[in-house]
């Protein structure tokens, strides 16, 4: 082996630790972009198609340019490989609930080192390097190339690909209605992800979520709104990959005296009583869920964040379905003069948001906040935004703004999974 070989060898090993070192610079630094992202679309790849030993080479035609096609080839492959590797080691950790760009890098470093470093012979099938055999195996080790970087790169584009997602104008129908688990946020980044549960299993993981407002004595509502549900854990049930709030016709006597007509389900980060600690809270990020909201009318299902403070304003709320199935409200609260609630809001759609299952986001920037629906833009905000530690809830309100029709006995709010991503 020359030295310059080994010195290529030894750099290609080192390669995913240096990527992995990058991670640690402020999130958004060009070096640390760079040196991941060149990493991830190389490293692995390379060191795992890098040729053998040189050995003898076909002779050109004088006077004819010859292009290695060889090295094409291996180039084509090694970033095929590369991105495939990245897809299976990220999907790995995902499913696992274990996801971070770091642990990622590592494998992925590790992978490269022992690719990088294996000894490898130089194949041979037995010409003298002028006619069918070469240093790579001859035209059958080149087709077995060709097919497997076709496999890879088909893999790569079945496991990644999603659709480029744009501003969207006021009303239509979204681009996307399927509610993929694992796809980056649609707002710029970088991004890791802080908070994620897909409600995989048969009940709810009450290390992630509580069943009531921080104010739960026996079950709680929200009074503030003179809602006609009383909420209970039993409504909350998780099945078939989803977590299911169910508001049923029942008369429930709350722990404030009342009896109300409705009882129903509602899951939240925050406290199990009034003096708890909160499960989680977040200063900024990309909040996101895959909901699919109840046709019946006189329902308010709705995913939004609140103070850890336990009182609103100031109050996010990511997606409201108030009065029409067909269309969502993004709103936000601020506390105005004389401690008035003010607040700002936008309607959009149309679109079936019963009728299947839809991805609802907001990115909360220090500077803005930009609602999303199914990967697309819809409204933006730059004025009055929170900056105070918030919960997430999602809940299946009822009576708010109006009675459901006497018709209506049972209402469901179906939820795929929510996920929290922060620079």
């Amino acid at each position: 082996m020359t030295h310059r070989l080994a010195t290529a060898r030894i750099g290609l090993a080192l390669s995913g630790w240096v990527a992995l070192a990058a991670t640690l610079l402020p999130a958004g630094s060009p070096v640390r972009v760079a040196v991941t992202a060149a990493f991830v679309l190389l490293g692995p790849g390379a060191a795992a198609v890098r040729p053998g030993p040189p050995g003898p080479q076909p002779t050109a035609e004088p006077g004819v340019a010859r292009l290695s096609l060889p090295a094409l080839e291996r180039l084509v492959l090694a970033v095929a490989a590369s991105l495939a590797a990245a897809v299976v080691v990220a999907v790995a950790f995902y499913l696992n609930h274990a996801f971070t760009v770091p642990r990622v890098l590592a494998v992925l470093a590790a992978l490269t080192t022992v690719l990088a470093l294996w000894p490898r012979r130089r194949e041979r099938s037995g010409g003298d390097g002028n006619g069918g055999g070469s240093g790579d195996g001859g035209g059958r080790g080149r087709r077995w190339w060709r097919a497997a970087g076709a496999g890879l790169l088909l893999f790569t584009a079945a496991c990644g690909g999603q659709p480029t997602p744009g501003i969207g104008s006021g009303a239509g129908s979204p681009l996307a209605t399927t509610a993929a688990p694992g796809a980056d946020p649609a707002a710029p980044g970088p991004w890791h992800l802080a908070f994620q549960d897909d409600f995989h299993g048969n009940r709810l993981d009450t290390a992630r979520w509580a069943t009531c407002y921080d104010w739960n004595d026996r079950g709680c509502t929200n009074a503030g709104n003179h809602e006609l549900e009383w909420y209970q854990p039993g409504q909350v049930t998780v099945r078939d990959d989803h977590a299911v709030l169910t508001a049923q016709r029942r008369d429930t006597v709350g722990s404030d005296g009342k009896t109300y007509p409705w009882t129903s389900g509602m899951i939240t980060t925050g406290r199990d009583t009034w003096n708890g600690t909160p499960r989680s809270t977040y200063t900024h990020g990309y909040f996101e869920a895959a909901v699919r909201i109840p046709a019946e009318g006189g329902m308010f299902p709705a995913f939004w964040l609140m103070p850890d403070t336990r009182t609103t304003p100031p109050e996010l709320d990511v997606a409201e379905f108030a009065v029409d199935p067909h269309q969502v409200n993004f709103n936000l609260h601020w506390t105005g003069s004389g401690n008035s609630d003010q607040h700002v809001g936008q309607v959009w759609g149309p679109s079936d948001f019963a009728g299947s299952t839809h991805v609802v986001a907001a990115d909360w920037e220090p500077d803005s906040i930009t609602w999303y629906v199914d990967g697309v833009a819809r409204w933006k905000q730059t004025e009055h935004l929170p900056d105070v530690p918030m919960e997430l809830i999602v809940n299946l309100a009822v009576g708010f703004p109006s009675a459901p029709p006497a018709g209506v006995t049972r209402a469901t709010l179906s939820v795929d999974w929510v996920k929290v991503w922060q620079h």
